[in-house]
């Protein structure tokens, strides 16, 4: 592990390190780690970060497993016009600020390079292409939800093998995961549909006639590239767009952290995060409002070959809807340990699960944005080395604070 960084050198004040700590054995013949990490996006770094800097010894002690070939997380997967300037804000990664850029470079390229440069500088431990399938009680008669670190492991299952590990932490995100809502008539369209999570360029659309259906940020970025690109445009909303002039600064974070968290303590599926936070009425939206590109028609009330119906009865000739319907966490390979409340959501302590106290969660909830992935990393990886600590001294969370 690196003795030193651009952060100056790695604390090992909390944990004893890999090397000298005694390891529990569960099964013959397979090491079982400390942590595995799921996902190598703006989370899971962060947790890695702080993981190592409290002296776990990556590859020894530690592991993050991503599905992407290369670094970069979902910011890989933006559309090529996603220039650095027009996305949401990328936020610095502990130990490495990200700098100034060139805003009009793609942000996919941004991002990769300097998660690339991170990953190297700190030696992480980032395992790649691996698809995580399952996680499961590695047990057979474990049923979870009463085990805890000192108990049997949690068994990943990944399509280039199996690891078990005493904790995991899930930085999987929401971008595998788009939300396709059902209206009547779907099926019955004649036009073309795609998600957001499929766009590629607003150029293909000149001239085409496109319904975007979101009421978020992305919708409203999309509604002006496709009509600067020459696309006639119009735009539906289950509720009235709500612009605010709020400046989105630290008290309006901690506000929209504790309205999400108030729901993910309660079990309920977390909201959307413009149901959050509103829309910033910056100058470009003012401007898309005065010439009608940002006026919302109103809820969709069903689709019908080549247009779309709205609930006040008017109706849109399309040749494309845009579903900017937003992301849903993605954690089917989470399934088998059984987290879902009744009322669909995962019942949550900040990052910890309640149900499940081997899994730490992040990406979900509040953390589900770049907002607050870094710092849920940092309290995924403080809540390990709590759970981890045994005999271990007390994990200096002023020195983590300092990071």
């Amino acid at each position: 592990m690196r003795n030193s960084g651009p952060s100056g050198p790695v604390f090992r004040m909390g944990l004893k390190t890999g090397r000298h700590r005694r390891r529990p054995a569960y099964a013959k013949g397979m090491p079982v780690l400390d942590v595995v990490i799921i996902g190598a996006g703006q989370a899971g770094l962060s947790a890695a970060y702080y993981l190592a800097r409290q002296g776990l010894e990556p590859e020894r002690d530690f592991i993050v497993l991503d599905a992407n070939d290369r670094p970069g997380g979902a910011w890989l997967h933006r559309w090529p016009s996603l220039t650095l300037g027009a996305a949401h804000a990328v936020h610095d990664l502990p130990g490495m600020k990200l700098g100034h850029p060139d805003p009009s470079e793609a942000a996919s390229a941004v991002v990769g390079r300097y998660y690339g440069m991170y990953e190297k500088t700190f030696n992480l431990p980032i395992h790649r292409p691996v698809r995580v399938t399952a996680v499961r009680p590695a047990a057979a008669n474990d049923d979870g939800g009463t085990a805890d670190a000192a108990g049997s492991p949690l068994r990943v299952e990944t399509d280039r093998g199996v690891y078990d590990a005493r904790l995991v932490i899930n930085a999987t995100g929401t971008w595998d995961k788009p939300h396709w809502p059902h209206y009547p008539g779907q099926d019955a369209f004649t036009g073309s549909q795609l998600h957001t999570h499929d766009f590629d360029s607003a150029a293909g659309f000149a001239g085409h006639r496109v319904l975007v259906v979101g009421g978020g940020t992305s919708a409203v970025q999309f509604l002006l590239q496709l009509a600067d690109a020459g696309a006639v445009t119009a735009w539906s909303t289950r509720r009235p767009p709500e612009f605010t002039t709020r400046p989105f600064d630290a008290d309006w974070g901690r506000d929209v952290e504790r309205r999400v968290n108030e729901r993910t303590a309660a079990g309920l599926p977390p909201l959307s995060v413009v149901g959050v936070t509103g829309l910033p009425l910056t100058p470009e939206y003012r401007a898309g409002i005065a010439t009608g590109t940002l006026v919302s028609r109103g809820p969709l009330d069903r689709l019908e070959p080549g247009r779309a119906v709205f609930a006040d009865g008017s109706s849109f000739a399309a040749d494309t809807i845009l579903w900017a319907t937003g992301f849903r966490a993605a954690l089917d390979h989470l399934a088998p340990l059984k987290l879902r409340e009744p009322g669909g959501g995962i019942t949550m302590d900040g990052v910890k699960v309640v149900r499940e106290p081997r899994l730490l969660l992040v990406g979900y909830g509040a953390s589900a944005s770049t907002l607050g992935a870094t710092r849920a990393g940092r309290a995924a990886a403080l809540a390990a080395l709590g759970r981890l600590g045994g005999d271990a001294v007390p994990v200096d969370t002023g020195a983590l604070a300092l990071a």
